[in-house]
């Protein structure tokens, strides 16, 4: 199969790979749609040292099971693998199970190729109805949807306003699944022009480029994790209020703890999802509570490292690009 290949900083390359072949109680998929993430662009920059070259990166799947009883159904793909017998995973927070493992990630190969083998438990059946391009999306909107459902069981008093950080897929995946929970007034930040104005005209978000003077919110998410966009937080949230931190910008610094003591602010680290989250995530893009989810660029595979570097540029304005390999599904 072709699949790119990340080989070094900033250097991705397009190459014959074997096929994956799917073990026992594992799916083959054919992919149709795979979304570039944050975390794919931190490997690509050698800066994630759990993702090391040469490895396929990609973890934002979606497809078509190929060969047995269940060929030609369509999928999305939970990349998160699971044992599904420690603590963690018993009670429902499989997502911190020590022994998990994600596809794009040694000793999993990713999803930027034409086939990857995943086990029956990690997969979403989509509807006829719904293009793969918008079940791609599950992975990252179900990061959003995780953060949000953690936040808001924290939060005590009002819930009507919310300020997410980022305007990229997380970000944005973020503010709509606040909606979709619930939450009437939801703001969005992006510094980048050319971004700020898709989230506003092409998404239907309230997109500024800093929060107002002063503002304070029931709820700030944190989709970039940078220490600038923790200071950020610390000061626009409200006092009782929740800061929800799911970027991995940089590791230290920002956070104004004598003001979130004094304040009594919440703080949640959170990462990736549950099972159950995923699941939720997909039944929302299903049902159209998400939205259209028509925010998307798709680029062939072979053009993987030029969107890589575009997206390193800035001269993308849409939150999410998606590769489709040749072999891609006609019905996606």
């Amino acid at each position: 199969m072709k699949a790119l290949v990340y080989t070094g900083p900033e250097t991705l390359a397009l190459r014959e790979m074997p096929n994956p072949v799917a073990g026992p109680g594992e799916q083959l998929i054919r992919i149709a749609r795979v979304g570039i993430c944050g975390s794919d662009m931190h490997a690509y920059l050698g800066h994630d040292a759990r993702r090391p070259a040469p490895l396929i990166l990609g973890h934002e799947v979606a497809g078509v099971i190929v060969g047995g009883p269940r060929d030609g159904e369509r999928v999305t793909v939970n990349p998160l693998v699971t044992c599904g017998a420690c603590p963690a995973c018993r009670e429902g927070r499989d997502n911190l199970c020590p022994t998990r493992q994600i596809i794009s990630m040694p000793p999993r190969e990713g999803g930027f190729a034409e086939y990857v083998a995943m086990p029956e438990g990690n997969l979403v059946t989509v509807p006829d109805s719904v293009p793969l391009a918008q079940a791609a999306l599950a992975e990252p909107l179900a990061c959003g949807w995780h953060t949000v459902r953690l936040s808001l069981a924290a939060l005590s008093g009002a819930r009507d306003t919310a300020l997410v950080l980022g305007g990229g897929a997380i970000g944005l995946g973020a503010a709509l699944c606040l909606t979709a929970q619930g939450v009437p007034q939801v703001t969005v930040v992006e510094p980048n022009p050319a971004r700020r104005a898709y989230l506003s005209d092409r998404c239907g978000q309230h997109a500024l480029d800093t929060p107002p003077a002063g503002s304070q919110y029931d709820l700030v998410i944190d989709g970039v994790g940078y220490a600038a966009t923790r200071a950020t937080a610390s000061a626009h949230v409200r006092p009782g209020g929740v800061i929800g931190h799911i970027g991995l910008g940089e590791d230290t610094g920002g956070l104004d703890i004598r003001r979130m003591t004094l304040q009594e602010i919440t703080f949640i680290g959170t990462y990736t999802y549950t099972s159950e989250d995923f699941r939720q995530t997909a039944q929302a893009i299903f049902d159209g509570r998400l939205g259209p989810l028509d925010w998307t660029e798709a680029r062939p595979l072979d053009q993987g490292a030029a969107a890589f570097a575009d997206i390193r540029a800035g001269r993308v304005a849409a939150p999410k690009v998606l590769l489709v390999p040749d072999t891609a599904p006609e019905r996606s």
